[in-house]
C-alpha cells in the first residue's frame, strides 16, 4: 500500500503500549516490594531489640545492681558493653519510676526516660514502639526487670530509624538490579511479539486493518458467486453467504475439512484435492453448481485454494425447457411436411377419380396419429407432461423408434412441480430413444404409469442394448454415459432426474432385468416413484 500516510503500525503501537504497561507494573511492584521490605526490616529490628532487652532484663547482675547503693557504677559499663556487642544505638536501664541509670550519653543519666513505659510497668513482656527520643526517632523495646514478680526496674534497647534505613539502603541496589533485569526481559519479550505481529499484519495499522476487514467482508457477502477459501490441509477458512446457500453448509463449518461437511462424496473429494479446476459441473443435494478452483498464493507462498461456485440449476432447467420447446418445434415442422405430403396424396387421388381411396387413406392416417394423442390425453393429466410425451413421440418416429404409451397408463395432476416432472421423464425418454435407435429392429420405447399407495409410479422401458448390473448405480453418477462425449452435455441426464425426484421425496432406479432374462442382455427399464401432493 504505497503512499500511505506516516503512522504507527499495530505492532509498533502494541510494543509501545506493552512497554508502558511493563514500566508502570514494574515500578509499582518495586515500590511495593521496597515498602514491604522496609516494614519487614522494622519488624525484624523490633524483634531483635526485644530479644536483647529480654536477655538483659533477665540478668541477675541487673537485678542486683538495681538494689546496690550506686547502681549507675555497675549498670553503665554493663549497658555500654551490651550496646557495643549487639550493634544497637542505646541500652538504657532505669528505675521503675523511669529515671535513667545508664545511657550512651552520660549527661542523660538521672533524667526521666523519654518514651512509653506504662505497658512494661504492668508486666507486658512484648512491648515495642517507634518513638523520638534524645537520639532522634528510634525503634525500641521496653521490658520490665522482675524480682519475685515485682517490677523493680526497666530495660529499653533501641536502634535509630536512621540506622534501620541504612540497612535498607544497602538492599536498594539489589531491588534496582532485579527491576532492571525484569524490565529488560519484558522489553525483549515485547519486542519479539512485536516482530511476530508485524510479520503477521504486514506492518498495517489498526485503522487500516479495520477498514480492510470491513470492505473485504462487505465485498465477500455482496458477490453473487459462492466463495470458499481452503487452507493447505483442505480445511474451510472462509465461506460467504452464497456458498452456504449453494452447498447447504451448516453455520459451524469453518475449520473443518471440506470433505467432512456433508457434501456429496465426489464434490467433497474434488475440492479437498486442491487441483486446479475450470467450470466443472457438479451436483449437490438439490442444485447444479459450476465449480472453479485455483491456488491462493501470497509473496510466493502457497496458502491454499480459492473455490468459486456458480448456480446453474435455473439455467439448466431453462435449457431443458428450451430443448423441449425446440423438440416440439422440430416435431411440428416434421408433421407439417408429413401433413403436406398426405394432403397432396389425397388431392391426387381425388383428381384421379379415386375418392374412396382418398377417404380411406386420410381416415387411416388420422386414426394412427389420433390413437397416441387420445392415449396421452386420457392417461396423463399434467399438460406439460402430456405435451412432452407427444413431442417425444414425434421425435422418436423421425428416428425410427416407436414411442408407446402402455394401456391403462394414468398420471394424475398434483404429482410434482411440472418442471421437475418434465426433467425426470424427459431425460429418461431421451436416453431410451438414444438406446433404442442404435439397437436392431424392432425399435421401441414404452412409457407406463399408475397410482399405488399415495404415489405415482412411472416406468420407461426401451429395446436398446441394456445396462449391465455392475453399472446400475454408476449410471446415476455425474459424467457417466454409454456414449462418447466431451464432458459438456452428456452424463448429467440421469443424475438430474434422480436429483429432481429426491427433491419431492421420491426416487429413480434402474431395473436391469425388466424382461426377466439375464441382466443386461437387451433393454433397460427405469422406475420412478413420486409421492402425490395433497392440497
Amino acid at each position: 500500500m504505497a503512499g500511505r500516510p506516516s503512522r504507527w503500525s499495530l505492532a509498533g503501537q502494541l510494543f509501545a503500549l506493552q512497554a508502558a504497561i511493563v514500566v508502570i507494573v514494574l515500578t509499582g511492584v518495586a515500590v511495593a516490594a521496597y515498602l514491604q521490605f522496609d516494614e519487614t526490616n522494622r519488624d525484624s529490628t523490633a524483634e531483635e531489640m526485644l530479644g536483647v532487652a529480654h536477655t538483659l532484663a533477665a540478668s541477675p547482675d541487673v537485678r542486683a545492681a538495681l538494689h546496690a547503693p550506686d547502681p549507675v557504677a555497675v549498670l553503665q559499663p554493663l549497658a555500654e558493653r551490651v550496646r557495643t556487642d549487639t550493634a544497637t544505638d542505646f541500652v538504657v536501664v532505669m528505675r521503675a519510676d523511669g529515671i535513667r541509670l545508664s545511657h550512651p550519653n552520660p549527661a542523660e543519666i538521672g533524667r526521666v526516660f523519654q518514651g512509653t513505659i506504662a505497658p512494661a510497668l504492668r508486666g507486658d513482656q512484648h512491648f515495642t514502639e517507634t518513638y523520638t527520643g534524645t537520639l532522634g526517632p528510634s525503634v525500641r523495646a521496653v521490658v520490665p526487670v522482675l524480682d519475685g514478680g515485682r517490677v523493680v526496674g526497666l530495660v529499653s534497647v533501641g536502634r535509630t530509624v536512621e540506622a534501620v534505613s541504612r540497612e535498607l539502603e544497602r538492599q536498594t541496589p539489589l531491588f534496582a538490579g532485579a527491576a532492571v533485569v525484569a524490565l529488560l526481559l519484558a522489553a525483549g519479550g515485547s519486542w519479539l511479539v512485536s516482530r511476530w505481529l508485524r510479520r503477521s499484519t504486514h506492518d498495517l495499522g489498526p485503522a487500516e486493518l479495520a477498514r480492510m476487514y470491513e470492505y473485504y467482508d462487505a465485498v465477500l457477502h455482496a458477490v453473487r458467486e459462492g466463495l470458499l477459501l481452503l487452507d493447505r490441509s483442505g480445511r474451510i477458512q472462509l465461506v460467504n453467504d452464497e456458498a452456504r446457500r449453494l452447498l447447504a453448509l451448516a453455520p459451524d463449518v469453518q475449520g473443518r475439512r471440506v470433505d467432512e461437511v456433508g457434501l456429496p462424496a465426489e464434490l467433497g473429494a474434488a475440492l479437498a484435492g486442491g487441483e486446479a479446476r475450470d467450470d466443472e459441473i457438479h451436483l449437490t443435494a438439490d442444485r447444479i453448481v459450476v465449480v472453479s478452483q485455483g491456488a491462493a498464493r501470497w509473496a510466493g507462498r502457497h496458502l491454499g485454494t480459492v473455490v468459486t461456485l456458480r448456480d446453474h440449476t435455473e439455467l439448466r432447467a431453462l435449457v431443458s425447457e428450451l430443448q423441449t420447446i425446440r423438440g416440439f418445434a422440430d416435431s411440428l415442422n416434421a408433421q407439417a411436411h408429413e401433413a403436406a405430403n398426405q394432403l397432396h396424396t389425397v388431392i391426387s387421388l381425388i383428381e384421379l377419380g379415386r375418392a374412396d381411396d382418398a377417404l380411406e387413406f386420410a381416415t387411416t392416417e388420422l386414426a394412427v396419429s389420433q390413437q397416441l394423442t387420445d392415449a396421452v390425453l386420457a392417461g396423463i393429466a399434467v399438460p406439460e407432461l402430456a405435451a412432452l410425451v407427444v413431442g417425444k413421440a414425434a421425435e422418436a418416429g423421425e428416428r425410427g423408434v416407436a414411442l408407446q404409451v402402455a394401456e391403462g397408463t394414468f398420471v394424475p395432476a398434483g404429482v410434482a412441480d411440472p418442471r421437475d416432472l418434465v426433467t425426470i421423464v424427459g431425460n429418461l425418454l431421451d436416453n431410451a430413444i438414444d438406446a433404442a435407435e442404435d439397437a436392431p429392429a424392432p425399435r421401441w420405447v414404452r412409457i407406463s404409469g399408475g397410482v399405488a399407495d399415495d404415489a405415482v409410479e412411472l416406468r420407461v422401458a426401451d429395446s436398446g442394448p441394456g445396462i449391465a448390473a455392475a453399472d446400475a448405480e454408476r449410471a446415476f453418477a455425474r459424467g457417466w454415459s454409454t456414449k462418447p462425449h466431451d464432458g459438456l452435455g452428456r452424463g448429467l441426464g440421469l443424475a438430474l432426474a434422480r436429483q429432481a425426484a429426491r427433491r419431492h421425496g421420491g426416487w429413480v432406479e434402474l431395473d436391469v432385468a425388466a424382461d426377466g432374462s439375464a441382466t443386461g442382455t437387451r433393454g433397460a427399464e427405469f422406475a420412478v416413484r413420486l409421492p402425490l401432493v395433497r392440497a
